[in-house]
């Protein structure tokens, strides 16, 4: 006897994905101020930049947090100046580094 085939089942709904290389804008509060925080994968990531928590090298290709404080505003322009590459750990450490 031929083995039955499984009827195909539908795959749950995922939120959409942003784009390589490209992280989705939110917000984060703590107690020193409001921030907004983007999450690369690093797959587009061409250069090396100091993570100001660490003070360590965040390598091409490494994944990391896009900071900047936040001005009430999603403008890509917003705080452009005030961008900095944070580790993930460290970011989320900051309140208890300094």
């Amino acid at each position: 006897m031929a083995p039955v085939p499984r009827a195909n089942r539908r795959r749950p709904e995922s939120p959409p994905r942003a784009p390589l290389g490209r992280g989705v804008d939110r917000t984060v509060s703590g107690p020193d101020g409001d921030w907004v925080v983007r999450e690369l994968r690093g797959t587009t990531s061409e250069k090396t930049y100091t993570c100001p928590g660490c003070r360590q090298d965040i390598p091409p290709g490494t994944p990391h947090l896009v900071v900047w404080p936040s001005r009430g505003t999603f403008s890509p322009g917003d705080g452009a100046t005030e961008r900095r590459h944070w580790h993930r750990a460290c970011f989320g450490a900051r309140g208890r580094r300094f």
